[in-house]
């Protein structure tokens, strides 16, 4: 059903795609710098053959992997403790609120004052924002376990911990990794942004510096590297979460029910 699902996905990609070059080979958009998809990828291998595409990608997936897991360690430890305590959540709550709707934008100032154009500014940018999708669906999921499952640890006389690890975290799980796509999503899209504004390395700096040279094929095509890096990234997070507790994301319904 998954893959059925992903085929019908790149079909309307491909259909998108085709009316794309319909409309430019046809002329009837008039932009100047807004090439074909058959331009876009006849760039592609001078961009392999002629650029460090390597590195700026390798750069690019480094800045999110370590982003992103410094921001699921933060987010799912704070979230654990406001899932499991109703006194963290009435002291913490209000604070997270305060701090979630934080434009990431708005963090690139502060920190190129304090790591000037560094990694470190480009993981100040990734990971505070990230933290809170991670934060929240660990929360809500460990809160929204049913006390049922309390009721059945007790009568089969596990203990605390064991409740745990053995009820309580499964039973979160999928509103965990639904936290964690959309950081592991939302790592990505900042990496690139703070490339093109506070850290010069990588794919976002590469989309700049392209359409600042009116190479708009080649500008494109580094967007489109930056897209199959998430479509990959995505799946590499859902193929490790089956294997570290298969008895709950090799359910159909677990894995299809998060976007």
């Amino acid at each position: 059903m998954i893959a059925a699902r992903t085929l019908r996905g790149l079909g309307g990609i491909l259909v998108a795609l085709l009316l794309w070059q319909a409309v430019v080979g046809s002329g009837l958009a008039s932009f100047d710098y807004l090439p074909s998809p058959a331009a876009i990828a006849a760039s592609i291998p001078e961009l392999v053959n002629d650029r460090g595409v390597v590195g700026e990608t390798l750069h690019t997936l480094g800045a999110t992997l370590l982003g992103w897991g410094i921001a699921v360690a933060i987010g799912l430890s704070l979230g654990a403790l406001l899932g499991f305590s109703s006194i963290a959540r009435a002291w913490g709550l209000a604070s997270v609120e305060l701090l979630r709707p934080v434009p990431a934008v708005a963090l690139v100032p502060a920190a190129m004052l304090l790591f000037g154009f560094s990694i470190e500014t480009e993981l100040v940018v990734i990971v505070i924002p990230t933290i809170w999708p991670v934060l929240v669906s660990t929360m809500r999921g460990i809160m929204a376990v049913p006390d049922r499952l309390e009721d059945v640890a007790h009568v089969l006389r596990l203990g605390r911990v064991e409740t745990v690890v053995k009820v309580l975290i499964p039973a979160a799980a999928p509103a965990v990794l639904v936290g964690c796509r959309l950081g592991m999503t939302t790592a990505l899209v900042l990496a690139v942004v703070a490339e093109m504004i506070g850290n010069p390395e990588g794919i976002g700096y590469a989309v700049v510096r392209e359409a600042q040279a009116l190479h708009p094929d080649l500008m494109f095509a580094y967007v489109l590297i930056a897209g199959m890096l998430g479509v990959l990234l995505n799946a590499g997070l859902v193929g490790i979460a089956r294997i570290i507790l298969p008895g709950v994301f090799n359910r159909p319904s677990a894995v299809e029910s998060v976007p």
